[in-house]
């Protein structure tokens, strides 16, 4: 094979405004005060008996806010789901499906979240922490609910937000 490149370059890419947003590393174990999650090795799990300290027996343990807790504080959300012209009838049904996805999306990962569902007549508003959440969970709606048409709208760049709409014929 041919060397077309005569030198190796390295090429060092600037971070992501996004990447100096997330929770900055830590040495030693965070516990959130409000939900209880534990943060070890750069991620989040579900308090510390999650956690595998083999070997290590001085890890320092401090306490904070995971940032699904302070989203939920400064009224932040990442997705939101606007569901219009949803009949009545299967209002119960909707409800369910929508509480048992988020809680087993919570129970693989607790920053996957639902803040709030803002039920008003036939249009329901869904707040999530995470726009990957807001799109599975739409998607699962929209399977589930074959009369429904939905569109994603994403914002622009600064932003995550994810804005998904559903409506029903």
């Amino acid at each position: 094979m041919a060397k077309i490149f005569h030198k190796p370059y390295n090429v060092n890419l600037p971070k992501s405004k996004r990447s100096e947003q997330e929770f900055a590393a830590h040495k030693g174990i965070v516990l959130c005060s409000d939900c209880g999650a534990a943060y070890f090795k750069k991620r989040w799990v579900h308090g510390l008996e999650k956690i595998n300290t083999a070997g290590k027996t001085d890890l320092p343990v401090s306490n904070g806010i995971c940032p699904a807790c302070q989203m939920i504080k400064n009224q932040q959300y990442e997705g939101r789901i606007m569901i219009k012209n949803f009949p009545d009838g299967q209002a119960q049904e909707l409800e369910g499906l929508v509480r048992g996805f988020g809680e087993r999306a919570f129970d693989r990962d607790p920053m996957d979240r639902i803040i709030e569902i803002d039920k008003s007549g036939s249009t329901w508003r869904i707040t999530t922490t995470e726009n990957e959440l807001a799109n599975k969970l739409a998607h699962k709606i929209k399977n589930q609910f074959k009369n429904a048409k939905s569109r994603t709208h994403f914002a622009p760049e600064p932003s995550d937000v994810a804005e998904i709409t559903i409506e029903f014929s």
